[in-house]
């Protein structure tokens, strides 16, 4: 890989950990462009949720203070959170690759659809938590209604195949379903979303150690990292249409480089 196609990737992770720390969907802006730089679909999927772990790391770290009072709730939906990941990681090491090629343009226009959305689906969530105006301690956490412990798993599941987007659907499954303010769902996002990234890379690393591209994997760390560490200072300047503008362009990037193989292969 080249200086400036190296350079880039760090950027393309830089942006992902700030906008993952902040709201979710960074894989859409590193996955498309691993895939423009001519990395198979599944390679940068692995390489790409790997990289993330870092940064992912540190956007959970910087909304610490938003996570007390919720140890006994972390515990409850971190199970299923990981058995999602794990499920659809298997899927994605088991499926052969043709079928994520095929599969993976339709993901990234619900990851898309999530982007597009989100304004609206983050203050229809605001709208139902300021209603309830509920903490989340003591026994409140007990009372959690089920339904948010199987969508959790589920949006785990689409983590562990295809990363992209899952902090948007948790934060919107959090923020209608859980007891709790939105912030400590932005907080609960980052952690769930941590857990599934790691445990898709430890799955990675046992059965898929070929597949991984390593220099993409510390290059978009770095970048990560640095971003999941002063993404709020960064993202809070940023108009949130920029950001989603920026997103959907380089979605549909990937989108037409994905389609466009298909095609011609």
């Amino acid at each position: 890989m080249s200086i400036l196609a190296s350079a880039l990737v760090v950027l393309a992770g830089l942006w992902a950990g700030t906008i993952n720390a902040i709201v979710g969907s960074g894989t859409l802006v590193t996955f498309p462009v691993l895939v423009a730089l001519g990395i198979p679909p599944v390679t940068a999927t692995i390489s790409n949720a790997m990289g993330l772990v870092p940064g992912g790391a540190a956007g959970a770290l910087g909304y610490r203070a938003e996570l007390k009072g919720l140890g006994k709730l972390v515990a409850r939906l971190l199970p299923a959170s990981l058995l999602g990941g794990i499920t659809g990681a298997t899927l994605l090491l088991h499926l052969p690759e043709s079928v994520f090629e095929i599969v993976a343009p339709f993901l990234i226009v619900v990851a898309l659809g999530f982007v597009i959305l989100q304004p609206r689906l983050q203050a229809w969530v605001r709208r139902r938590a300021e209603a309830r105006r509920q903490p989340v301690t003591g026994d409140a956490v007990l009372h959690q209604p089920p339904i948010l412990y199987v969508l959790v798993f589920l949006a785990g599941v689409y983590g562990g195949y295809f990363v992209a987007a899952q902090g948007i659907l948790l934060v919107g499954i959090l923020g209608v379903f859980m007891v709790g303010t939105l912030q400590a769902a932005n907080a609960m996002k980052n952690v769930l979303v941590l857990g599934v990234n790691v445990i898709a890379a430890i799955s990675y690393l046992i059965f898929a150690l070929q597949r991984i591209d390593w220099w993409v994997v510390l290059l978009i760390a770095v970048g990560s990292t640095v971003g999941g560490l002063v993404g709020a200072r960064i993202g809070r300047r940023l108009k949130p249409v920029v950001l989603r503008g920026v997103i959907v362009v380089l979605g549909l990037v990937a989108l037409g480089v994905m389609i466009a193989r298909l095609v011609t292969g």
